[in-house]
C-alpha cells in the first residue's frame, strides 16, 4: 500500500510547548508534543475520512530559552484581583527564534457517511491521495482553517510553508527529555486523557530530530 506522507517547515520569534510538570511559570520543552504538531497540520487541512499522523519533528534553529512575562486580565485572577481590576504577571520560560520541520502520515479514517449522496461521492476518490494534494495546494498558497499558532495563540509564526532551501538541521543538538507529553485528548472527541511517553525512544532528541514514538 503506498505510504501518503505530508511535511511543513515553520518558524517564528517565539513559541512554547508547555511542560505540564512546571506548573504555574511554565517552562517549554524543546520540541512540540505530538499533539501540538497534529495541531498545527490539521489547521491547514482537516478531512472526515481521513487522519493526520505526526511521525518526527527536526529542529532547525538553535534551541535559545528566553524569559517571558505578560499581564493577565482574564477570569482566572483571584476574585480580590478581579474586584481592584487588577492584572496577574504570568511568567514563563519560552524558545525564541524557532525553526522547525514536521513530517506526518495520512491515514484512512472509518467514517459513516450521512446520507447516500455523501457516500456516492467519498467513494469516488482515494481519501489519503485528496488529503495530500489539498494539504500541499493550501500550503502554497497559505491558506488554513485556523491560524497556526507555536502553542500559545499569541505566539503565530513568521513562516508556514514548504522546505525551504536554505534552513538545515541543527544535528548538533540532542537532547533526552525525563517524561515527555505525547498528547493531552484521548480518542473521544474533548475528552481530557493526557498520556506521557517514557520510552526513551520515544523521548530522544538525537541530531536534531525526534521521531514521534508511542
Amino acid at each position: 500500500m503506498k505510504d501518503y506522507k505530508i511535511s511543513l517547515e515553520i518558524s517564528g520569534p517565539t513559541a512554547i510547548w508547555t511542560r505540564p510538570d512546571t506548573g504555574a511559570t511554565p517552562v517549554s520543552y524543546p520540541v512540540p508534543p505530538w499533539s501540538a504538531t497534529k495541531g498545527i497540520f490539521e489547521s491547514i487541512i482537516r478531512l472526515k475520512n481521513t487522519i493526520i499522523i505526526p511521525i518526527a519533528v527536526e529542529v532547525c534553529a538553535p534551541i535559545v530559552y528566553h524569559d517571558y512575562t505578560t499581564n493577565y486580565g482574564g477570569p482566572l485572577r483571584k476574585g480580590e484581583q478581579i474586584a481592584k481590576n487588577d492584572s496577574f504577571q504570568h511568567k514563563a520560560t519560552v524558545l525564541i527564534d524557532v525553526c522547525y520541520r514536521f513530517y506526518a502520515r495520512i491515514e484512512s479514517l472509518k467514517y459513516v457517511p450521512k446520507s447516500l449522496a455523501e457516500a456516492a461521492r467519498l467513494s469516488e476518490v482515494n481519501s489519503q491521495h485528496a488529503c495530500q494534494e489539498i494539504f500541499n495546494r493550501r500550503l502554497h498558497k497559505g491558506q488554513f482553517h485556523d491560524i497556526p499558532c507555536l502553542g500559545w495563540r499569541e505566539f503565530v509564526p513568521d513562516y508556514i510553508g514548504p522546505f525551504r532551501e536554505n534552513t538545515k538541521v541543527e544535528k548538533s543538538f540532542s537532547d533526552m527529555m525525563t517524561s515527555f507529553l505525547y498528547c493531552v485528548f484521548g480518542q473521544e472527541p474533548g475528552i481530557l486523557n493526557p498520556r506521557y511517553v517514557q520510552n526513551p525512544e520515544g523521548r530522544r532528541i538525537k541530531n536534531g530530530r525526534l521521531e514521534y514514538a508511542e
